[in-house]
């Protein structure tokens, strides 16, 4: 995948694939790798109704 998505639903189905498959370890390289930030990503991602699990790697 070059870029992520910019629509909220396919950017977090995008960002748990690429999570869950190993492509990166963490919410940090993926942002570090796509040159987000990861702040405004969560922010982004959290006014679209979406909370990430550290935990599990994943946003739900």
């Amino acid at each position: 995948m070059e870029t992520l998505p910019t629509n909220p639903q396919m950017l977090v189905s995008a960002i748990n694939m690429l999570l869950r498959d190993g492509e990166f370890e963490s919410l940090e390289a993926l942002c570090a790798y796509y040159d987000r930030d990861q702040e405004a990503l969560l922010h982004t991602l959290a006014e679209a109704g979406f909370d990430y699990l550290p935990e599990q790697k994943r946003f739900y």
